[in-house]
């Protein structure tokens, strides 16, 4: 946004963006866990609207307000409407197609930024960058490797699993001083003075310096703003609520969305980048939050094994609400110098290992994983292996890739600013077109609702859940954590013995002993199948 809004963003814009989503929904939201900022999506919207409306004559910062005003209203009538209804009928097959492209959003941007190198700072600075990049990429990657492996301590795997890609960062950030490499001049991160825009401006932007024809103008790109975020945000919350995460806390999109009006309406004021949920750091804000323990299996061909299971989620509002704050920081003189230092190569870097990891968990990713495999060395428990291969999961695939080129196609024109309704259109297609070609098995191994039925309540269930009937003993059998004695226990990862839950109570992670709707884990890639 810096080098195509001409400097309107930059990097002290970005980051108060991104503590206002974090302050207001972590404190106020009814699902804190949901990370908000500045995502993809809304970068290729504001440098798309730079493009289309500053040949005009009109004053950007203005516009964009009027587009956060516009919006408000629209997002608070969808509010109180109760139109997130509608998330009933979202599916993995929406979310695994909008997760692709947003992953490949960050790998397209980190190439991008390399690719400028050799226009601002010379071909040895280019090449440079490249290499650091890269090194950034496996680093980051083989942390996040480690930290989900068998491998070393379970607190050694914790940090780095948690703490791998900032240290990496930091690392290469002085990495390029080494040696030789300090006699090359590479491009770092352009920072401003500490708490002031950008630009020559005051934070408040004067959205009354524009022509009233500007100000009905911007309707129709807020209409396109408002379908971008019904759709990214409620997908954000889903993902981050998902089925394979054993919640407790009810959800409550109808307010989010209220509430997300708001914080638009007041970036629009300003003149900072909307803010709305992340992927994929929304889900991983969950997945950090899992707390998890082995149990042994119980099939006879993994005797001895373990299995990885979630007895619950520490779910809170400290952790969104303290990187917020810590983000605040970093708009010090100090920090804001500390951040000037960081190479573009190395930011490059982080974008593509947010791309790879976010790849790395997509559904789609997964299918084709299953499609490249040996048939006779594919588990036989993936039930992607009893459908028809052309006729089921390969057209599923196709469909999938169809949906993403569509997407993906499009921001790469001036008619990008139309792509919010590319994606909001996959609703329905799956819904209503895809059961006339799959039937209701296949469906049923190759796709699956985003989240459980307990967070589906809010808007109304999910659409074609089947309603399974469980016996109480079963249903509870699933619902609590096992117990030892009337007092529940918990299986360390890093030793085969049970401890009482006192010593989670110790480090402020409590368990909850009410009953919720059981949840089936999937096997391979055909997902988290909800059952009530």
């Amino acid at each position: 946004m810096f080098e195509k809004t001409h400097q309107s963003f930059g990097v002290n814009e970005v980051l108060l963006a991104s503590v206002l989503g974090a302050v207001v929904f972590s404190l106020f939201a009814a699902q804190p866990l949901v990370i908000v900022g500045v995502t993809g999506p809304i970068t290729v919207f504001n440098y798309t609207v730079y493009d289309i409306v500053t040949p005009r004559g009109t004053n950007y910062l203005a516009f964009m307000c009027w587009i956060g005003i516009w919006s408000l209203i629209m997002h608070w009538i969808l509010a109180i409407t109760n139109a997130c209804n509608g998330l009933k009928f979202v599916t993995r097959f929406s979310c695994d197609i909008f997760g692709f492209y947003v992953a490949l959003i960050y790998l397209q941007k980190g190439i991008q930024v390399l690719t400028r190198q050799w226009g601002t700072m010379g071909e040895t600075s280019a090449y440079l960058s490249i290499m650091v990049a890269l090194l950034v990429l496996m680093s980051g990657w083989i942390c996040g490797e480690l930290g989900s492996s068998s491998l070393f301590q379970r607190y050694v795997r914790k940090f780095l699993e948690d703490y791998g890609t900032p240290l990496t960062i930091v690392f290469f950030t002085g990495f390029v001083h080494i040696g030789h490499m300090r006699n090359v001049d590479v491009a770092t991160l352009p920072t401003s003075k500490a708490f002031f825009p950008t630009t020559d401006r005051k934070w408040l932007v004067d959205f009354w310096n524009i022509n009233v024809g500007d100000v009905f103008l911007a309707i129709p790109f807020a209409l396109l703003l408002t379908i971008l975020f019904y759709f990214d945000h409620n997908v954000s919350s889903l993902m981050a609520q998902g089925t394979e995460f054993p919640l407790r806390k009810p959800a409550g999109f109808h307010w989010d969305l209220w509430l997300l009006g708001l914080t638009t309406f007041v970036a629009g004021l300003l003149g900072i980048p909307f803010p709305n949920g992340l992927i994929p750091q929304a889900p991983f804000h969950t997945s950090a939050l899992c707390v998890t323990r082995d149990v042994a299996d119980e099939d006879d061909t993994n005797k001895g094994k373990t299995t990885r299971i979630t007895d619950h989620v520490v779910e809170q509002r400290v952790s969104n609400l303290a990187q917020g704050l810590l983000t605040l920081g970093t708009m010090t003189g100090p920090l804001l110098i500390v951040l000037h230092l960081i190479p573009q190569g190395v930011m490059a870097g982080l974008f593509f290992i947010m791309g790879v990891q976010a790849l790395q968990g997509n559904g789609i990713t997964q299918k084709l994983i299953f499609l490249a495999q040996d048939k006779g060395l594919t588990p036989a428990s993936n039930p992607l292996k009893r459908l028809p291969r052309r006729r089921a999961v390969w057209a599923f695939v196709i469909l999938e890739l169809l949906g993403f080129a569509a997407t993906f196609a499009i921001t790469q024109t001036i008619a990008a600013i139309g792509f919010p309704i590319i994606i909001l259109l996959l609703i329905p297609f799956r819904s209503f077109l895809m059961p006339l070609w799959f039937t209701k098995d296949e469906m049923s191994a190759l796709d699956a609702p985003t989240a459980s039925p307990f967070t589906m309540e809010s808007v109304g269930g999910s659409h074609e859940t089947e309603d399974t009937e469980t016996s109480e003993d079963d249903h509870r059998s699933h619902s609590k954590p096992p117990t030892d004695n009337g007092v529940m226990m918990r299986r360390d990862e890093s030793s085969s013995s049970e401890s009482p839950v006192e010593d989670d109570l110790e480090r402020g992670e409590a368990y909850e002993l009410q009953e919720r709707p059981s949840v089936r884990r999937r096997s391979g890639t055909s997902g988290v199948y909800g059952s009530s």
